[in-house]
């Protein structure tokens, strides 16, 4: 066998090892919706272990010798959580204190490798944030005054961490096992096929024709891909392929075109019925259902694609951006046409979510199946057996690697929340938070904002949200914020660190696609997102924008005075006009968005 052939060989082999783990990772998810009660202890070391692959074993980059210990990491990783699993029934009769060194290394051993696992897929803030927090929960009883704690005996630290859902497997874990794993997979089935081209069918028919109407597409394209797929980065790449091209052959300046796109993809992560994985967390931390939750983030994910479309639209008056010629639209027959591809799982999702009792798992089951059917069907609707198989492992490796990753940030999160709540080193820093502030609420939300923005520089939104909502939610509740407004609020700002620089991921990646630099870019960004920054502040000021469930009316209400605010907040800082008009559409719209809330 020639060199060339053992490469080809040797790569048909990775491919389906690929395959295979990502098979078993999707189907172990979806069995779990209808598995019944599983244990803690089984279903989330085994949602540890089929996150491992996609880490330490597939795509590994680096010399032979690193590649050999990222192997043996995870071979030895996947061993471990199988050993929790299988003796599950032994380690429950512990009651959370660990009994030999056996345990005592396993205990270690995991506890590293989610560090790891969490570095190699996110980078390096989290992972050192976690290993501060579990020295401090090892070592704290050494530091003087009221920073250190009473002491934890090791036997109980590392298996309140290993041996109960006080640590690893936690509820955070939970929710990426139950809740989280399904709706990436749901996303993953339904971008595999033929969804893209009939929103980007629908978008264009809709908004193109008004003036930047290329741009207006991207926004509207982002809310809908944003329904199927809460990553930011997801819809970038999924949408700006397309359009930031399209609106540099228009005419617009290739740091606006990225810019626009950077800042409408962020808000998929807000946009029901599939939001992030964060908001996810959310509805175990507040312990509100999901499909609620789900309610009440449709007027803010509205407002927020409206503040995009205000900064375009000024821009679009800045520059003199027409419209797409009527000749290039696609048509409603085209739209129609592909349409199915796109509202078929989304309108099944909404349909059971909305208008039935079964949980939001059974909910993304139902549209994951209505997903998998249309993978049959190529443009034309032409039956491809051999296209249903290409997509349907594409989509399978797709979900499986968001899965792991999820995993990854979820996994160190919950160590960091573990000792928290064993050393109660929350309560100290709440105090620290209102003490700065001055028990001024606005003083702790600014700064409360600011960390936000800058652990997201590093962290991906669910990470920069945990450890957040952990460190400054109680603060801002014990100075009177509701607990939905304060984590609605941490989780807003964690989400904008995508496009604040100098660390900016969705404006590194369009500015990429759109062969630009990234930091003018990034400043435009800033000034079409502008009003996303103010929504936040603009719901603790006008506390009924969350309140669909109770007094819908209000909520809108209190919709558009925002949205009013924004339109004058924006012109300040985009339109080209003489600075006093700019200066006094400043005052007004922050007037109407702080005065006289709802």
């Amino acid at each position: 066998m020639s060199l060339l052939e053992q490469s080809a060989e040797t790569g048909k082999r990775a491919g389906l090892f690929v395959l295979a783990c990502a098979l078993v990772s999707v189907v172990y998810h979806l069995y779990l919706i209808f598995s019944g009660l599983v244990p803690a202890l089984v279903a989330r070391p085994l949602h540890f272990a089929l996150a491992i692959p996609f880490v330490f074993l597939i795509g590994v980059q680096g010399s032979a010798l690193y590649r050999i210990w990222s192997a043996a990491l995870g071979v030895t990783g996947i061993a471990a959580c199988l050993y929790i699993a299988v003796n599950r029934r032994d380690l429950v009769d512990q009651f959370g204190r660990i009994e030999g060194p056996l345990q005592f290394v396993l205990a270690v051993f995991l506890i590293l490798l989610a560090l790891e696992m969490a570095r190699r897929a996110v980078k390096w803030v989290m992972p050192t944030v976690a290993a501060i927090v579990l020295l401090y929960g090892l070592f704290g009883q050494h530091i003087p005054g009221e920073w250190g704690h009473a002491g934890l005996p090791p036997e109980f630290f590392f298996g309140t961490l290993l041996l109960t859902e006080g640590g690893l497997w936690s509820s955070l874990t939970a929710t990426s096992v139950e809740l989280v794993a399904p709706f990436l997979i749901l996303g993953a089935f339904v971008a595999a096929g033929q969804a893209g081209t009939g929103f980007m069918a629908l978008a264009t028919q809709v908004a193109g024709r008004y003036r930047a109407g290329t741009a207006k597409v991207e926004v509207v394209a982002s809310a809908l891909y944003g329904t199927i797929s809460g990553s930011a980065s997801a819809n970038v790449v999924s949408t700006g392929t397309f359009t930031i091209p399209a609106m540099i052959r228009a005419g617009y300046p290739p740091s606006l075109a990225a810019a626009v796109e950077a800042v409408a993809s962020t808000g998929g992560q807000i946009m029901p019925p599939v939001m992030g994985a964060g908001v996810f967390l959310m509805a175990a931390l507040l312990q509100t259902p999901y499909a609620d939750l789900m309610l009440i983030a449709i007027l803010p994910s509205i407002l927020f694609f409206v503040a995009c479309w205000i900064g375009v639209d000024l821009y679009a008056v800045r520059h003199g951006l027409k419209g797409i010629p009527a000749s290039e639209m696609p048509g409603w027959a085209m739209v129609g046409r592909n349409i199915p591809f796109f509202l078929g799982p989304l309108g099944v999702l909404i349909a059971v979510l909305g208008f039935t009792e079964f949980t939001p798992q059974m909910a993304a089951f139902a549209a994951v199946l209505v997903a998998l059917a249309l993978l049959l069907f190529e443009d034309g609707y032409r039956v491809s057996v051999l296209g249903f198989l290409r997509r349907v492992a594409a989509g399978s490796v797709a979900a499986a690697e968001q899965v792991a990753t999820i995993a990854a940030v979820i996994l160190c999160a919950s160590l960091i929340t573990g000792v928290f709540h064993m050393t109660g080193v929350g309560v100290k820093i709440t105090s620290l938070i209102v003490g700065l502030s001055g028990g001024e609420l606005w003083i702790a939300l600014v700064l409360t904002a600011i960390a936000c923005i800058a652990l997201g520089m590093e962290l991906p939104t669910t990470a920069a949200y945990v450890i957040c909502i952990a460190v400054a939610g109680p603060a801002l509740i014990q100075m009177g914020l509701p607990p939905l407004h304060a984590h609605m609020f941490v989780f807003w700002y964690a989400l904008l660190c995508t496009i604040t620089p100098p660390v900016c991921g969705n404006v590194f990646i369009a500015s990429t696609i759109a062969k630009t630099p990234w930091l003018p870019v990034a400043f435009r960004a800033m000034r079409i997102g502008l009003g996303l920054f103010v929504v936040p502040l603009g719901f603790v000021a006008n506390p009924s924008l969350l309140g669909a469930l109770t007094d819908p009316w209000l909520a809108v209400a209190a919709t558009v005075k925002i949205g009013i605010g924004i339109w004058f907040l924006s012109f300040a800082f985009i339109a080209a006009t003489p600075l006093w008009k700019r200066a006094g559409a400043f005052a007004l719209g922050a007037a109407i968005v702080f005065a006289y809330g709802f």
